[in-house]
């Protein structure tokens, strides 16, 4: 008998995993020696030895994984579940039709077989995946509504109970939700109107060059500030960084499972967590959108200086000629519905955060992208319905 020793360990130890080729009367046969573990398999000069000595017999004797050569497990020395997946996968994941194996190491080979099941190949999707996946999509979108307006009517529910007992109101929750929506939001908002105003104010004084209009910078500030920008970009604002910020704290008590404890006792939702932020919002929206919209105004007035020679002074006294005193009340109003969309919205998303840090992540973004789409979606709503006054 011919023993020839694999080529790509030549100094192998004994307990090493490793397979000899060897050459009998009866014809060829291949001899598993070694310990066959995870200990053995998973250092990396033993697994790429092993690996290229698998390739090589692979390519060398396409039939012995499934045809006439003998395999001889009997002298492993050790086989555990790794080592007989190696073993398995190499031989195509079939049973070799000559092999000799000990009765516990066959058991361990034939549990990796009965595990070892290639995974159905993923349908592409057809007509009938999409339709049921659009069907899916709009049962999400019919529950996201249908607990909107539920929580619309426990606020109006707790807005008559409040009237009623005053007294009970929960208004150290509110002035503190005004001190954190509103004045410390006051910095960030004064300096991002500030750019915008400035912004707005060169790109339309190089056209309005172009023509000689150049007094017209004021009308054209003046309406799209007042109107439009201000109350939406103070409510994109506030959507980013309160609305978030609501939905965050709502599902940090669902997850410190304090929703559950005020339930138990008695508390409701609505009142001492839905009602003191929304009524803190329609406050302080109307206030932060003036805030902002003469934060960009000024930031327009200081613009059309430098590159047109508006003076300030001829700024602010054409301003109240060229906008219509419906105008603020437009946008008061409007500010005072994107304020209230966005308390509840953002308490939407946190009382639907399950207690795990992934529900927390993925609600929060969801509560910040559907508020702000939303305040535009209203937006542009009251511009249809309101075009006419004012103008």
């Amino acid at each position: 008998m011919k023993n020839t020793p694999s080529p790509a360990e030549p100094a192998a130890s004994e307990s090493a995993p490793h397979i000899d080729q060897q050459d009998a009367p009866e014809g060829a046969s291949y001899a598993v020696l070694g310990v066959w573990t995870a200990g053995e398999l998973t250092a990396r000069p033993v697994w790429e030895a092993l690996s290229a000595r698998l390739q090589a017999l692979g390519t060398g004797d396409t039939s012995g994984s499934a045809g006439g050569t003998l395999w001889d497990l009997r002298q492993i020395s050790q086989l555990d579940h790794l080592g007989a997946q190696v073993l398995w996968n190499h031989w195509g994941r079939q049973w070799p039709q000559k092999i000799e194996v000990e009765p516990a190491h066959r058991a361990v080979l034939e549990r990796v077989a009965q595990f070892s099941v290639d995974r159905p190949a993923v349908p592409a999707p057809g007509f009938s995946q999409s339709f049921l996946k659009l069907g899916e999509g709009l049962l999400e979108v019919v529950h996201h509504f249908t607990d909107v307006v539920a929580l619309v009517g426990r606020l109006a529910i707790n807005l008559v109970k409040l009237a009623k007992r005053p007294g009970e109101g929960p208004w150290r929750d509110i002035s503190g939700h005004l001190y954190h929506i509103g004045a410390t939001a006051l910095p960030i908002t004064a300096l991002v109107g500030f750019l915008i105003g400035v912004v707005l104010a060169y790109l339309i004084s190089q056209q309005l060059k172009q023509f000689g209009a150049d007094a017209f910078i004021v009308d054209i500030l003046g309406i799209s500030l007042i109107r439009e920008l201000g109350p939406v970009l103070a409510a994109i604002l506030i959507a980013g960084r309160s609305g978030s910020a609501i939905t965050a704290q709502i599902g940090v008590m669902r997850v410190t499972e304090e929703l559950d404890a005020m339930r138990v006792m008695g508390i409701a939702h609505s009142y001492r967590l839905v009602m003191p932020r929304a009524l803190a919002l329609a406050v302080v929206m109307p206030l932060i959108s003036v805030w902002t919209t003469v934060a960009a105004l000024v930031g327009g007035m200081l613009a059309a200086d430098l590159a047109m020679g508006i003076t300030p002074s001829f700024f602010i006294n054409a301003l109240p000629a060229a906008v219509d005193a419906a105008n603020l009340t437009l946008a008061t109003a409007k500010s005072v519905v994107f304020g209230v969309l966005i308390a509840l919205i953002g308490c939407h998303f946190g009382l639907r955060v399950k207690p795990n840090t992934e529900s927390l992540g993925q609600g929060t973004t969801a509560s910040v992208v559907t508020s702000i789409t939303v305040v535009i979606l209203v937006d542009a709503l009251f511009a249809v319905l309101f075009k006419g006054i004012g103008i």
